[in-house]
């Protein structure tokens, strides 16, 4: 029987082994006999192992909102020719609002065809010439003056009698411009208390033909009585 190589000697004769092929090879590789292997990229995921900071929390990720389907708006549809409906027909009997004329009631009732009045009819009584020679009318009272009215302008101790005076019209019914010209008894100062007061009376103007003479002369009197004596 043969003793068996100590360790280290069998230790030693491996490692020269592996240091000759190693040799071997850088030969070869520098020769370019075998040629280097090519790195291929990795699909591998790297994890990164470091620890997060904890003072920057990561936000949630909020999911989109789910769009809403975007409703179509409805087909136009155009008629091919626009269309009136007739109105229902109305039944014989109904009651119309107005009434039915023929051409000769519609005449006959035109206001124009009035009878027109008779010349000077309704016109102002001319009772003579104003103070520059114009037409003077009777006076048409709109309303007659109150005793209040009249009696401001009276004298002291005015007797019974009349006061006559000439007033041109204006419109709204007054007079102006009035003159005095007579009274009863004289010397009584009547007619001038009646030209005071005319500023407060409401006279029509003059008519003749059917026309309003507003700005002819008109003649007013006005007759005073005490009473209880």
């Amino acid at each position: 029987m043969h003793d068996r190589p100590p360790l280290r000697r069998r230790l030693s004769g491996l490692a020269l082994a592996l240091g000759v092929n190693f040799a071997l090879l850088l030969v070869l590789l520098t020769l370019g006999i075998i040629p280097t292997p090519e790195r291929k990229p990795s699909n591998a995921t790297v994890v990164d192992l470091i620890p997060e900071d904890h003072s920057h929390k990561a936000q949630p990720t909020q999911a989109p909102a789910p769009k809403r389907p975007t409703p179509k708006p409805p087909p136009i549809i155009l008629p091919v020719k626009p269309t009136i409906a007739a109105p229902p027909p109305q039944p014989r009997d109904h009651k119309q609002p107005w009434l039915e004329m023929s051409s000769d009631q519609m005449a006959a009732a035109d206001i124009r065809n009035l009878p027109k009045p008779a010349p000077g009819e309704g016109d102002s009584e001319e009772v003579g010439k104003g103070p520059h020679g114009e037409t003077l009318y009777n006076a048409e009272w709109a309303r007659e003056p109150t005793d209040a009215e009249l009696a401001g302008y009276l004298p002291k101790n005015a007797p019974d009698g009349w006061g006559l005076v000439a007033c041109k019209t204006i419109p709204g019914n007054r007079v102006e411009d009035c003159v005095e010209l007579g009274q009863s008894p004289a010397g009584s100062h009547l007619a001038s208390a009646v030209r005071q007061a005319a500023w407060q009376f409401r006279v029509r103007p003059p008519r003749k033909g059917g026309k309003v003479l507003v700005g002819e002369w008109v003649r007013i009197r006005i007759d005073y009585e005490r009473i209880g004596g």
